[in-house]
């Protein structure tokens, strides 16, 4: 398994314990009554149910043992002790674009907290790298494969 600390919201921690719960009692039992009727199926080595629900159980345990791993070198993210007035983990931002002049609000997480359907960026993307440690008014150019993005920071919440 890695080593060191994941920094995580309080949120995203909830999140990943609740889904590592989810795994071990609620599909792990679902996975075992596949397991069990592939089995009743007759022949094992010849048995493709059977296969696959061993599969299953294999990529089962792996995802329980990573959710494990993480949330033992979680380390939560406490906002009184982070500046305000600077992007860090943990804040919202509220950009906008120089070119289109579109406006939008990203929340700066972890890698495994981020989810762009949620605007959660991660502070290891390049968006989220060039953020950090940025002030509200700050001008940023951020490289991408796509070309270059250029915001204005607008503003920074908690």
């Amino acid at each position: 398994m890695a080593s060191g600390e994941i920094f995580l919201t309080q949120e995203g921690f909830q999140k990943l314990s609740d889904e590592l719960d989810y795994l071990k009692n609620a599909k792990r039992r679902e996975v075992a009554r596949q397991l069990e009727k592939a089995r009743a199926m007759g022949d094992l080595s010849e048995n493709a149910e059977y296969d696959s629900a061993k599969d299953a159980q294999a990529h089962l345990e792996k995802k329980i043992r990573d959710l494990e791993d993480k949330l033992s070198r979680a380390r939560i993210i406490e906002n009184e002790n982070i500046p305000k007035d600077k992007v860090y983990i943990g804040a919202k931002v509220k950009l906008r674009d120089e070119d289109t002049q579109e406006e939008m609000e990203y929340k700066l997480v972890s890698a495994p907290e981020s989810d762009y359907s949620e605007n959660k960026i991660s502070i290891e993307s390049p968006i989220g790298k060039a953020l950090m440690g940025r002030s509200k008014g700050d001008q940023v150019e951020i490289k991408i494969p796509a070309g270059l993005l250029k915001y204005k920071i607008l503003d920074i919440t908690r």
